[in-house]
């Protein structure tokens, strides 16, 4: 399973300090992107993704420079997710350095751009799903009612999405959802939220999700990056 640290970007800065000595006062805190990204993959990190605040509330990506500064420093896949709607905003993400996009769950009420996303960035892209029922319930959808999660994972699989991120907040990821997820679909599922120690890690390693998304976690040193990626093995 993958661990992959992320990195809040909100004005060309991390919204979170990542300082993992704090508690022992070692160590030179930091609020860079691409240093922190830097000193992730020197802790072994495989993956990085960096979250676009200010595009997320535009509906358009905003963070670019910062994409490509950070994709100048490391040598390892970079995850786009925020802002990202439309197969231009993929097109712009790529062109900046990223390598992997994450797109909103309002993808999923719109099959067209769907599958012209599809057409750009094919295997590369990931959508991202609330999974939490009234949050589901809740998204204003252009359908006569709701769909179950497990319906829309479905939806997006026989559309040809291969990744999926499951954004729980901070709420614990249910492991026997997740399961019962990897069992029914062909696809990767990835969580997003609601780990806080390296026990969680383990349980979805053991639930056969592809992936765990770490972000204030991680950079606050709550989990360490090296013992998740152990527990991931």
């Amino acid at each position: 399973m993958d661990v992959i640290p992320s990195i809040d970007v909100q004005g060309g800065r991390s919204r979170v300090v990542h300082w993992p000595g704090a508690s022992a006062g070692t160590g030179t805190p930091t609020d860079r992107p691409e240093r922190i990204a830097e000193r992730l993959v020197e802790q072994g990190a495989r993956v990085v993704q960096l979250v676009d605040f200010d595009g997320a509330r535009r509906g358009t990506p905003v963070s670019l420079e910062i994409v490509g500064a950070v994709a100048s420093r490391v040598a390892v896949p970079l995850q786009l997710a925020g802002g990202l709607e439309h197969p231009d905003h993929i097109r712009l993400a790529f062109a900046a350095g990223a390598t992997r996009v994450v797109l909103t769950m309002a993808v999923v009420d719109d099959p067209s751009t769907l599958a012209a996303c599809l057409e750009v960035a094919g295997d590369w892209l990931a959508v991202g799903l609330d999974p939490r029922p009234d949050r589901i319930a809740a998204f204003p959808w252009h359908r006569s009612a709701a769909p179950s999660l497990d319906a829309l994972v479905g939806e997006l699989v026989a559309a040809g999405v291969h990744r999926l991120v499951l954004a729980h907040g901070s709420g614990a990821p249910d492991t026997e959802l997740l399961a019962g997820l990897v069992r029914r679909h062909d696809a990767e599922i990835l969580v997003a939220g609601g780990v806080g120690d390296v026990d969680g890690v383990r349980e979805l390693r053991d639930a056969g999700v592809a992936g765990v998304i770490l972000g204030e976690a991680v950079l606050s040193g709550r989990i360490d990056l090296a013992e998740a990626l152990g527990a991931a093995a």
